[in-house]
């Protein structure tokens, strides 16, 4: 950023410092909504699958984050402190700040799955409010 002299804390804060870009919220149509839900659904039960099955290497799991992750965020109308994507992101920056042939260790990958099941009983019980 100092070579193109360009001053952009927030930026510089969540992408390089996070590792986590900041939440786009716009207005879709019904349909793109209802498309954007499944696939939460669908990375969901993916990352908690990769959880389950002994999935511990950051390489692993991160893309598996990342996605989930893109999906949340690309939801309209949520409130800026919704609980998923405050789980997910708190993953992903621990991840993002470990090296791709690390490992994370069983307490951790518990932790995960919970906090996972969670964000999960959250985000469902925020879609029946808004049904």
């Amino acid at each position: 950023m100092d070579l193109y002299e360009m001053d952009c804390p927030r930026a510089t804060e969540r992408l390089l410092r996070m590792g986590v870009p900041e939440p786009m919220k716009n207005a879709d149509s019904n349909t793109t909504v209802a498309v954007t839900v499944a696939e939460t659904v669908q990375h969901f039960i993916t990352t908690m699958d990769a959880v389950k099955l002994e999935q511990r290497a950051v390489d692993e799991l991160q893309p598996l984050l990342s996605d989930l992750m893109d999906c949340l965020t690309r939801l309209p109308e949520t409130p800026n402190d919704f609980e998923p994507n405050r789980k997910v992101s708190k993953w992903l920056q621990k991840l993002n700040a470990m090296r791709a042939v690390d490992q994370i260790d069983e307490d951790d990958a518990r932790q995960l799955y919970h906090d996972l099941d969670s964000a999960y009983a959250e985000f469902t019980r925020y879609l029946k409010r808004t049904t």
